[in-house]
């Protein structure tokens, strides 16, 4: 790693997801970059807010967290999700026609890919044909060097096997869950053994890590010549609400910290072992150990 801190960028949804107990900050993208900035990284969050309270609100949230943000303000409503649980597990309702969906293209958002030891990417933010472009147009000015992390991370219809394709030709990490794999396992006429499955994807998209995460039961992490598997620590779980950005944002931290695959794996596990303790995806860290 170098001198100074790795600098890590979110590109997509910025939102509130409201929970039961209130609202809270969040998004898929923008969640990895909380967890690594709290790790230690520098990090940035690019996206789209409203011109209304719910946006100023949470451009200080990403201020008083120490996320510094390319963000662009039109004239559409700040996100927002809701978030039901059932026995901690979340489901969401995501509203349409909101701020994420116009993220413009800037020179200031280009300027901070250029720079990014990791960029971090969803299938999301890209149900819209503005924020798709843009998504896309940033994602051709990464570095070659950079970590470009595709959490595949599917929700509701907002999907389809060529928008999927066309992200892991950009991506060198993948990261997916066990629910999310039954589905491109069909989608991509992958093998049915999960292991080998994992694996062609590696070898069709030339990707330095592959990511899958199986809920309460085990992650593993592949490399074109490793694994590394880690059981799913047994906690009191108040919600998983971005318990998955977390696992991300602190393996790509710690491989950036120069991390060895199973030291990172085991930071990632632990770490998302400690957001289902908390509630909503942003909790704060007392102990940074």
């Amino acid at each position: 790693m170098k001198d100074n801190k790795p600098v890590v960028v979110g590109i997509g949804e910025l939102l509130w997801d409201v929970l039961p107990t209130g609202k809270r900050a969040g998004g898929a993208p923008i969640n990895f970059v909380y967890h690594a900035t709290q790790l230690g990284a520098e990090g940035y969050a690019v996206s789209a807010v409203g011109n209304d309270v719910f946006g100023t609100e949470i451009v200080q949230e990403l201020d008083k967290n120490g996320i510094c943000h390319s963000l662009g303000t039109v004239e559409y409503p700040t996100g927002s999700v809701m978030v039901e649980l059932k026995e901690g597990i979340p489901t969401y309702t995501i509203i349409e026609g909101v701020a994420w969906d116009h993220i413009p293209l800037t020179q200031e958002a280009i300027n901070l890919v250029k720079k990014a030891d990791a960029i971090c990417f969803g299938t999301l933010a890209q149900r819209s044909p503005e924020s798709r472009t843009t998504i896309h147009t940033l994602l051709s000015y990464a570095r070659e060097d950079a970590l470009r992390f595709f959490d595949i991370n599917i929700r509701q219809s907002y999907y389809s096997k060529e928008l999927i394709n066309s992200l892991l030709e950009k991506a060198n990490v993948f990261k997916i869950n066990d629910e999310e794999l039954l589905l491109v396992r069909k989608m991509f006429d992958l093998s049915e053994d999960e292991d080998m499955a994992c694996r062609q994807l590696i070898e069709r998209y030339g990707l330095r890590y592959m990511i899958l995460t199986a809920g309460s039961r085990y992650s593993s992490i592949y490399t074109a010549g490793e694994k590394s598997e880690i059981p799913t620590p047994k906690v009191e779980v108040a919600d998983t609400v971005g318990a998955g950005d977390s696992f991300s944002g602190a393996f790509v931290y710690s491989i950036l910290a120069g991390k060895s695959l199973r030291e990172a794996h085991r930071i990632a596990v632990e770490t998302a072992a400690f957001v289902c303790t908390q509630e909503g995806a942003w909790p704060p860290y007392s102990n940074k150990d």
